[in-house]
């Protein structure tokens, strides 16, 4: 862990950095900035595939985050729990397995901007949405409708037209979604805003994506909440490709609910535990509709096993089981370094590389002329992650770059995401890319006979 003292002096240095900064395509530039990089020690602590002998450049850790050598630990501990205690693992050892989720409170509350009492980790991602529409999409005849952006995750897509169908309505008619303007990849604000207030009564809910997962756009999700409150609607983000990307102050936007997975940023592994945010105003709520499970009640009587659900205080209100705890020991490792450096820090470096590699981008321009970003190239309307198209050559170039060690994410129909992730890329890794673009015109040339 590091000490108080180490973390301001993160910060103030990354503040520093970004406030006076001039790129240089350079390698000597890039290694400069990593040897100043306040953060720079965290990249030992995370594992790295390797090609060819070396680690490869990775670049998609908005897809699957590395995993963190302190993983291996933590598994280990509790497998070491499970065969000296048993049953009895629940309650005894350093971290009783009966309260596991607790163990991850207090950093998740830092993280997402929330009070300890409105953040729990369990499930996953689309069980923890389905969860919360339970509660949060109470439609009625006249109010009925969800608002979300077009192009949203295909998962968040299927859960609301599912909703939708299983009170009785179309989705043709009550979902709406709000696309960008002709010619455009990002949506304007005012747009949401607007589209919202046409909506008007007739609207349930505001369901969005924190951070787009197609274009990297990060929504400004205190507006979004606002306009929806002003017409009577509830808001509620999936915050996927935000959570461990980008600051959220859940608690002080007034947000409704929230959900987000662990495996992408959050480096929890495949199939890591997810979380959810519910606002402490509906945290004493026994009368609000939910599904509801064991783990949920009432935690004093619990283990009375008996009929009639009274719901814990809080997001914990929400819990059906116990915890998966192998899962949840994975995500325990990632969330102890998010809580070392503190989302301001990282943020800082983030905008730093994320700039660094938007200006190597534009400098391949002369030799990929088709190579574009989509991505707002506005710092506060994007977190790491860059969405590069090239055209009809997007597929050649993303596969050419993959036989080079490079590991990115391509998304149909043409779109190459990158995401320099400050825990543990650097302004190296950046470089090095740069390098292997400009190089690809040279090695897809046709030889002469």
């Amino acid at each position: 862990m590091v000490c108080a003292a180490h973390v301001r002096a993160m910060r103030y240095s990354c503040r520093a950095l970004t406030t006076y900064m001039h790129y240089q395509n350079a390698l000597d530039f890039a290694r400069q900035m990593d040897v100043q990089d306040p953060l720079r020690r965290f990249r030992g602590e995370f594992l790295f595939p390797t090609h060819n002998g070396r680690p490869v450049l990775y670049f998609c850790g908005n897809s699957l985050g590395l995993q963190p050598k302190a993983v291996r630990q933590r598994l280990l501990e509790e497998l070491d729990q499970w065969a000296t205690h048993a049953v009895e693992g629940h309650f005894r050892g350093q971290r009783p397995w009966m309260h596991y989720h607790k163990f991850l409170t207090p950093q998740t509350a830092r993280l997402v901007g929330a009070l300890p009492h409105e953040v729990v980790v369990m499930n996953t991602l689309t069980t923890n949405l389905h969860l919360m529409m339970v509660s949060f999409y109470r439609p009625t005849p006249q109010r009925y409708r969800i608002l979300m952006e077009a192009g949203a995750f295909p998962s968040d897509q299927y859960a609301v037209e599912s909703q939708v169908r299983w009170h009785g309505f179309d989705p043709e008619d009550a979902v709406l979604e709000v696309a960008p303007r002709p010619g455009e990849d990002v949506l304007h604000t005012a747009d949401i805003e607007r589209a919202i207030e046409e909506a008007g009564d007739s609207l349930a809910l505001v369901l969005f994506g924190g951070v787009n997962y197609y274009s990297g756009q990060w929504y400004d999700l205190a507006a979004i909440t606002a306009a929806a409150h002003r017409v009577g609607a509830c808001a509620g983000f999936d915050l996927a490709h935000a959570a461990g990307n980008v600051p959220l102050r859940l608690h002080d936007w007034n947000v409704d609910f929230a959900v987000w997975c662990s495996y992408k940023y959050l480096n929890s592994g495949p199939g890591g535990p997810a979380g959810v945010f519910v606002h402490e105003r509906y945290g004493n709520a026994p009368d609000l509709p939910r599904f509801a499970g064991w783990w949920g009640h009432n935690e004093e009587e619990r283990f009375l096993m008996r009929k009639g659900f009274k719901p814990m205080r809080g997001a914990e209100g929400w819990q059906l089981s116990n915890a998966q705890v192998l899962s949840f020991a994975a995500h325990l490792a990632s969330l102890d370094l998010f809580d070392a450096v503190g989302m301001e820090a990282l943020r800082a470096k983030s905008v730093l590389l994320t700039g660094y590699l938007e200006y190597v981008l534009d400098g391949v321009r002369e030799q990929l002329p088709e190579l574009s970003i989509i991505t707002p190239r506005n710092p506060n309307m994007r977190g790491c992650q860059l969405s590069v198209r090239m055209g009809a050559q997007g597929k050649a170039l993303f596969e050419y770059l993959s036989t080079h060690g490079v590991m990115a994410d391509w998304r149909e129909p043409d779109v190459i995401r990158l995401a320099p992730v400050p825990l543990y890329n650097s302004f190296e890794d950046i470089w090095c890319l740069g390098e292997l673009l400009r190089q690809w015109p040279a090695a897809t040339a046709p030889t002469s006979a």
